[in-house]
């Protein structure tokens, strides 16, 4: 007998709740996700519009916002158009989009979807199949496509559907597309449009990988023969962990099968095991047993999401998150490779990149939360051109590669840094941190009343800054610290004299302040998170 559900967050309910017991239950979303034609409020956040699959999520409001997309392309307003890097509709038809999906449920038809109402507007399309973020941003630039709509929600857990666009740079769209695909779409949405489905008149398949083999081969930031080589000739043992996401079979078709690669989680699973389908210490666990279990010399383990931008790496003796990684891949590819330019990171990240780029005099630029933040970098024109982008939430790409971020590449610079150096990631961190100084970075938050969202949150939070200036003391745990700087581009970072520091953020979305702490020792962590809590109860008044 099948349930009935009033709606489909109700049935998702019952289907993660127990994902071996409810799998069945997806057909009973599907109806929900074809049938429901009720109005969603569209946000382009930092990576796109996400929601939930077969209530927000629904293949009329998927015509919708690609029906307000083609409306976009057909004003030629000229700061999109600018953003866009095109010069107006004539281009982007015969330039052309490229569509994909992740490895989500109804993947494929919603890319059916899309591509069908592009046809119709006479736009050239590809289709892509399930590809990775990166690999979208790559084909971008190798087939001079106008941009890419790539339906994926990243790492957010089974329940969701999203929908990324990236412009012909290859990089996330800013706020000059955004804010546009919002207004048009949300207009479309308040008439509560009926829309009929569109079938493409043919599918032009493309392989985005073979694509992103020929991107790296031409870029050279990375030595695919090195790290070929390695995994031939070297006694090794490499893990990666897929999470049942499109970045499967990817390393294979770069560097080649090997026995000395072990992938996990490679089967079909739309519902990711019941898991949270994201690089994280805990979902760490099976990878870490296969490298204790083996007695290669080298040992690497890494682990991306599900559309392949974000990734958490590893060894058999510590678990090394973006914070350390990213440190780690300004001084290889500054000092063993060569690559000049300046270091850019994510405001809330790690300062051991900032100790690093001190001694070897590369300047560092702090941005607010958001890969978006980093393109001005990442252009081949830049004026300050990135040597490495990274940001503590497992995104990471380096000089001359993608504007996105990118897990593969990620996997390939840790083998190869493992090939220049002869040691495994945490013997070179710890030879870095021998000369750079020890840096422990942490983040935390806590939930206040829902009347603080917003506004309001971030103007009592500005008080911080106010009480808080360069030269004040600060009592942490009964020790004082002098502020040495003050940084505002997102939220208060306040650095002390030790090179510790702590940085109060407001959510944007949510009613909830986050805290991201650094400090020179792992006993002194809890102590800067009470002090961030004090401060932030102090401003509030709580």
């Amino acid at each position: 007998m099948i349930r009935e559900f009033i709606n489909a967050a109700a049935c998702w309910k019952a289907i993660l709740s127990d994902v071996s017991k409810n799998r069945g239950l997806l057909s009973v979303t599907e109806k929900f996700a074809r049938e429901n034609i009720a109005p969603a409020k569209i946000v382009f956040g930092t990576s796109g519009w996400r929601g939930e699959i077969g209530s927000d999520f629904t293949f009329n409001n998927m015509r919708v916002v690609t029906s307000a997309i083609i409306e976009m392309f057909k004003g030629n307003d000229p700061s999109v158009l600018q953003a866009m890097g095109v010069s107006g509709f004539d281009e982007i038809k015969n330039r052309g989009v490229i569509v994909g999906h992740d490895n989500r449920f109804l993947g494929p038809d919603f890319a059916r979807e899309v591509i069908g109402l592009l046809q119709q507007d006479g736009i050239k399309t590809w289709y892509a199949g399930e590809a990775t973020t990166p690999e979208f941003s790559a084909a971008i630039e190798m087939l001079n496509a106008a941009c890419s709509i790539n339906l994926t929600p990243s790492h957010n857990p089974a329940n969701y559907g999203g929908f990324k666009f990236n412009p012909s740079d290859g990089g996330p769209a800013g706020p000059e597309i955004t804010v546009q695909m919002e207004k048009i779409a949300n207009e479309m949405m308040n008439k509560a449009p009926v829309l009929e489905p569109v079938k493409p008149r043919h599918i032009n398949e493309i392989d985005l990988t073979e694509l992103y083999i020929k991107y790296i081969t031409e870029r050279k930031t990375l030595d695919i023969d090195k790290i070929r080589s390695f995994v031939e000739k070297e006694d090794c043992i490499i893990c990666i962990d897929n999470v049942h996401g499109a970045s499967r079979g990817r390393i294979q078709k770069i560097i080649g099968t090997s026995n000395r690669i072990r992938y996990l989680r490679t089967e079909d699973d739309y519902l990711f095991g019941g898991m949270a389908p994201e690089p994280s210490d805990r979902n760490m666990e099976g990878m870490g047993k296969v490298l204790q279990e083996s007695n290669a010399k080298f040992k690497l383990g890494a682990i991306l999401d599900p559309d392949g931008d974000r990734i958490r790496h590893a060894d058999d003796r510590m678990i090394i998150p973006m914070n350390y990684f990213g440190a780690m891949a300004l001084h290889f590819l500054h000092v063993h490779k060569g690559f000049s330019g300046v270091a850019v990171k994510a405001v809330g990240t790690s300062n051991l990149v900032n100790a690093i780029a001190g001694k070897l005099n590369v300047p560092v630029r702090e941005t607010k939360v958001g890969f978006k933040n980093f393109r001005p970098f990442m252009l081949k024109n830049a004026t300050e051109r990135a040597i490495v982008c990274f940001e503590e939430s497992d995104g990471i790409s380096g000089f001359n590669h993608t504007l996105e971020k990118d897990a593969l590449f990620g996997i390939l610079l840790a083998i190869e840094m493992m090939a220049v150096t002869g040691k495994n990631l945490s013997a070179y961190l710890k030879d870095i941190m021998d000369e750079f100084g020890y840096y422990y970075p942490d983040r935390s938050g806590i939930e206040v009343d829902r009347s603080l969202a917003g506004d309001a949150l971030v103007q009592k939070l500005s008080s911080i800054r106010e009480k808080y200036k360069e030269g004040s003391a600060v009592d942490i745990n009964g020790s004082q610290r002098i502020v040495k700087d003050v940084i505002t581009v997102d939220g208060t970072k306040l650095v002390f004299d030790d090179g510790s520091w702590l940085m109060i953020r407001p959510s944007g979305t949510e009613p909830k302040v986050r805290f991201y702490i650094e400090a020179r020792t792992r006993e002194e962590k809890r102590a800067i998170f009470e002090t961030a809590e004090r401060m932030t109860r102090e401003a509030l008044g709580i």
